[in-house]
């Protein structure tokens, strides 16, 4: 058997440093904020050269108050991936606002900036670029329409952990930018976890205030906030797994050169391209195909677990049905949702276990 992710590997592959780092947080006994929080903040911060690291619940929450922080609300239009994941759109309905989906490029599945240019109105007050499967979205050139148009440009960098363009990493070139510390990310907690990073320092003091009841300290409530802060547990744990984001990154990226390699000449697959100036670190290694179900069930058979992201693109879920989109609204979505199929890449995936992946993919099309 070949699980699609192997989360009790990685936990042997450094359980002394997590087991530490745990006991530590039960001695001290301080379950919500304390150091550890602090600590994680300034490590995360630091390591992307940002200003402000404010940590909160999860993604989600993180995507939820970049908007209501930027005063994003009723009448106003945000742009998202017609195909991602749904927080990248339930949170610009959460804050009242409208999402206006937009279709994806074709090569690399991140949200297309001519379809953007298209869908931008008087009401537009946002872009989010999602950088999907750890694949930078073309951010300058989404930086440089948000210029144009006087709007905010807000990254979902949930699942890109250290993905750059031209040298710069993800989440460093809008307003603010969000991250997810779901368990399975490239850094991943050990339950849900999120945090915020931007350079505007009343951004994230308003951010801070909204994720902890409107307060920045006890009894301190200027506004009326939420709760969605990092747990303190989750936080020692992500600065225990910090020190290794790097190292597992490129071992994710030499996984995903055998696949590339090994599917080199197999006309039925297409292999995940990288853009130019760019690097990916390869949360999700997603092929496409054609008969993407079959295949799937095949593997499933012979004992390799994968998944399908996205199984719709999000205008076409029931969630977003009332709008009336058709797929010809949004062809390249509608064929990624038919076509992608993730296979495993994680840390501790072997180089043997890829071949077999690769070799019973061949197998189905030798048929």
């Amino acid at each position: 058997m070949i699980p699609f992710v192997n989360l009790r590997l990685q936990y042997e592959s450094i359980q002394a440093e997590i087991d530490q780092a745990v006991k530590e947080v039960f001695t001290q006994s301080q379950f919500i904020g304390g150091e550890p929080v602090r600590k994680f903040e300034t490590e995360f911060a630091k390591l992307l050269g940002t200003n402000h690291c404010i940590g909160t619940g999860n993604g989600t929450d993180s995507l939820f108050l970049i908007l209501k922080a930027l005063g994003i609300g009723s009448g106003d239009e945000v742009i998202t991936p017609a195909f991602s994941c749904i927080p990248s759109a339930e949170c610009i309905t959460l804050t009242g606002a409208t999402p206006v989906f937009a279709d994806v490029d074709n090569l690399f599945y991140t949200i297309d900036p001519n379809e953007v240019d298209r869908k931008i109105t008087p009401k537009t007050k946002a872009i989010i670029a999602v950088h999907l499967y750890g694949q930078a979205a073309p951010v300058s050139h989404l930086k440089s329409l948000c210029d144009k148009h006087k709007i905010f440009l807000i990254e979902d960098c949930a699942q890109a952990h250290l993905t750059k363009e031209n040298n710069k990493f993800a989440g460093t070139f809008g307003i603010a930018s969000a991250f997810s510390f779901y368990p399975t990310k490239n850094l991943g907690a050990y339950g849900d976890a999120g945090c915020v990073i931007t350079n505007d320092n009343n951004l994230a003091e308003k951010i801070r205030r909204l994720a902890n009841h409107g307060a920045l300290r006890r009894d301190d409530h200027e506004i009326e906030g939420t709760n969605s802060r990092l747990d303190t547990l989750q936080a020692a744990i992500l600065s225990a797994k910090l020190k290794h984001l790097q190292q597992w990154n490129t071992q994710r990226a030499e996984l995903a050169q055998c696949y590339t390699t090994l599917f080199k000449n197999n006309k039925h697959i297409i292999a995940p391209a990288i853009r130019e100036n760019s690097n990916h670190t390869f949360h999700i290694f997603a092929i496409r195909t054609k008969q993407r179900n079959a295949l799937k069930q095949f593997l499933s058979d012979n004992g390799i677990e994968t998944l399908i992201h996205y199984p719709e693109g999000l205008p076409f879920t029931k969630a977003y049905r009332h709008k009336n989109h058709s797929p010809k609204d949004f062809p390249v979505t509608a064929s990624l949702q038919n076509e992608a199929l993730s296979l495993p890449v994680y840390p501790g995936l072997t180089p043997d276990a890829v071949n077999t992946v690769a070799q019973n993919v061949k197998n189905y099309f030798l048929g």
